[in-house]
C-alpha cells in the first residue's frame, strides 16, 4: 500500500499545480450552477452482525447557488476558465464503539467510544472539458457526550429489541473539530460512456483527522460522464444527458494517517477516561468501497459496501454498509 500512497501523493503535487494557480486567477470564465440538490446518507454495519468499530453515520448535504454569497468561500480553492462552480454544506454525524458494547468498563487496547457533529461548507470546482474536479471546505464542529452517541445508539438498540450499550460513559470528552480538506479527482481513462477510471488525491488538516490519501475510482455501466455533473442536473440542463444511469462502481484508498481524534482523543481537551496510545495508531490505512448506483432524471440512490484495514494494533478489519438518496429540488 505504501507504493500506492507515494504514487497518490506525487499525483496530488502534480495535478494542483494548474489549479492552485487558477485559484488566484480571474474567474469570470467561470459559472455558478443553478442546481439545487439535497442528499441524506446512512450508515451502519448491522447487515454484517457486528456493532463495533464504526457502528453507524448519517449525514445531511444541501447544493445551492445561494451559498455562493458565504463569507467562508474567500478561503476556498476556485478553478478558472471553464469550470463549474458548486456551494454546498453537509452536516455529518459518525458514531465508534469497542468490541464489545456490553463491558460497562474501559476496554484497554480495544477501540475509544467517541462520537462527533460537524459541518462543511464546501466548494466544488468542477470543469467538464478538462475532466476533472477540485472540492476544498472548511469543516465546524466537535465530538463528544454532545454529539449524541450514547443515546442515539441506545434509542437504536430499543427499536430492535438489542441489548443496551454500556460504555459510553468512557467515550472521548467534548472538543473543538476545525479543519480544511482539499481534493482533486482526474480522468485518467474513459471508454465511451460506460466506463471510467478516475484518479483521486486528498489532504485534510483537522483536529478530528490530518491524513493525506490517494487511490482509484472506476465506475462501469450505462451512465453520464462523471465531469458532467454532480451525478443529477436540475430539468433545464438534462437535453444532453441520458435521463436513466445505471452502473456499479469501485473505490480503492490508500490513506497515511497523522492524527486521528476518534482513537487518540482531541487536541484541546486531554481530560479523556481512555484514548490510544500514538504508537498504537496505524499510520497506513486501505479502504474499498463496491456499490451500484440507479437514478432517473433528478433522484439517484446508491447502496455500497465499505470495507477498511485496522485503524490500531490487534484490531480487526472491518466493514459497513451505506446508502445515499439524492434528488433535485
Amino acid at each position: 500500500m505504501l507504493p500506492l500512497i507515494k504514487l497518490s501523493i506525487f499525483f496530488l503535487l502534480l495535478l494542483t499545480l494548474r489549479p492552485v494557480q487558477a485559484s488566484f486567477t480571474s474567474v469570470s470564465d467561470s459559472t455558478v450552477s443553478t442546481d439545487k440538490i439535497l442528499a441524506g446518507t446512512f450508515a451502519n454495519d448491522a447487515t454484517f452482525r457486528t456493532d463495533y468499530y464504526y457502528t453507524q453515520g448519517l449525514s445531511v448535504n444541501l447544493v445551492h447557488p445561494g451559498l455562493q454569497h458565504s463569507p467562508v468561500n474567500k478561503i476556498l480553492l476556485r478553478a478558472g476558465a471553464g469550470a463549474t462552480h458548486y456551494y454546498g454544506v453537509q452536516v455529518r454525524y459518525d458514531g465508534f464503539t469497542p468490541l464489545k458494547i456490553l463491558d460497562p468498563k474501559i476496554r484497554f487496547g480495544d477501540r475509544p467510544y467517541a462520537a462527533y457533529v460537524y459541518a462543511t461548507e464546501y466548494l466544488i470546482a468542477n470543469n467538464p472539458h478538462k475532466k476533472q474536479r477540485f472540492t476544498s471546505g472548511l469543516e465546524v464542529g466537535f465530538m463528544g457526550p454532545g454529539a449524541g452517541g450514547k443515546q442515539f445508539q441506545t434509542k437504536v438498540h430499543e427499536w430492535i429489541d438489542s441489548p443496551k450499550p454500556l460504555g459510553w460513559d468512557n467515550q472521548i470528552r467534548t472538543d473543538l473539530i476545525l479543519g480544511y480538506q482539499a481534493d482533486l479527482e482526474k480522468q485518467l481513462l474513459a471508454a465511451g460512456k460506460v466506463v471510467e477510471l478516475l484518479g483521486q488525491a486528498g489532504a485534510s488538516v483537522s483536529t478530528l483527522n490530518t491524513f493525506a490519501s490517494g487511490g482509484l475510482f472506476l465506475r462501469v455501466g450505462k451512465m453520464n460522464s462523471y465531469f458532467q455533473n454532480l451525478g443529477i442536473t436540475s430539468r433545464p440542463n438534462r437535453a444532453s444527458t441520458q435521463k436513466f444511469q445505471f452502473y456499479a462502481q469501485g473505490r480503492l484508498t490508500g490513506k497515511l494517517v497523522g492524527y486521528n481524534a476518534t482513537l487518540q482523543g482531541g487536541l484541546l481537551n486531554q481530560n479523556n477516561p481512555y484514548t490510544l496510545p500514538a504508537k498504537l495508531v496505524s499510520r497506513t490505512v486501505l479502504q474499498k468501497t463496491a456499490g451500484l448506483v440507479g437514478a432517473y432524471g433528478g433522484v439517484s440512490f446508491e447502496s455500497s459496501v465499505v470495507w477498511i484495514s485496522p485503524e490500531f494494533k490487534d484490531a480487526r478489519p472491518h466493514q459497513w454498509m451505506y446508502f445515499e438518496l439524492r434528488f433535485i429540488l
